[in-house]
């Protein structure tokens, strides 16, 4: 009988299996996967970089201005209050009908006109000024309507005139004789008085006066009247 002996590399010893032969090539490759697996899980890990929008560099965007102190909510100036004063009468000193006395002196006649001073006293509890033309009128009937036109201004505007308490300013009024008008064109009718607004005044005051006056528009002035002078007048 004949023993055929197998090549064995490595040393035997009583009772080991003899293990079978590996091919070299096979042993090769199985060495150098190991090696390329272990080198790989060894190196280091490359990050991902970070995400950004499509098209934008993140890395050269500019960063937010800060906000200025000027335009800030917090730094904005504030709406100042409305300083628009209430309406108030142009001048508070002036002489209100309320604190106004005004009578009619004697008359005196002349060419058909009757003249008359339109006086105005203070009786208010302080100092007034009044200046100017008075605004005077007829008027008649039960509800005071005003009777034809008002009085015309006859000369020029006079200065200031200062009326301490208890202190007289007048006005001359002129008074025609209406029935020296032609009646068709006069219309004379009954007045019971006069309507006066003292200069710069917006209320008026009444006169007693009985006379008449042209309810139509007469071809002259019914009334005349001349600018507030000192004094009680000359009648």
């Amino acid at each position: 009988m004949v023993i055929k002996r197998l090549a064995y590399r490595g040393t035997w010893r009583p009772g080991r299996p003899l293990a079978p032969e590996v091919p070299a090539a096979a042993g090769i490759a199985v060495m150098v996967g190991t090696l390329v697996v272990a080198l790989s899980a060894c190196g280091p890990q490359q990050e991902s970089p970070p995400s950004a929008a499509p098209g934008v560099d993140v890395s050269s965007a500019p960063a937010p201005a800060p906000e200025s102190p000027a335009t800030s909510p917090a730094a904005a100036a504030p709406v100042p209050a409305s300083t628009t004063a209430p309406a108030t009468p142009t001048d508070p000193t002036i002489c209100r009908s309320n604190a106004l006395s005004v009578t009619l002196g004697g008359s005196e006649g002349a060419a058909g006109t009757v003249y008359a001073s339109l006086r105005f006293t203070n009786t208010g509890p302080t100092p007034c000024v009044i200046h100017g033309f008075p605004g005077v009128s007829y008027v008649g009937g039960d509800n005071g309507a005003q009777i034809g036109p008002a009085a015309e201004r006859d000369g020029v505007k006079g200065a200031p005139v200062n009326l301490p308490r208890g202190a007289v300013a007048s006005a001359q009024l002129a008074m025609v004789q209406v029935r020296n008008y032609d009646a068709s064109v006069c219309h004379p009718t009954p007045v019971k008085g006069l309507r006066v607004y003292p200069p710069g005044e917006t209320a008026s005051v009444f006169v007693p006066l009985n006379g008449t006056g042209c309810s139509a528009t007469p071809p002259g002035p019914q009334l005349r009247v001349k600018t507030v002078q000192p004094g009680p007048g000359q009648n």
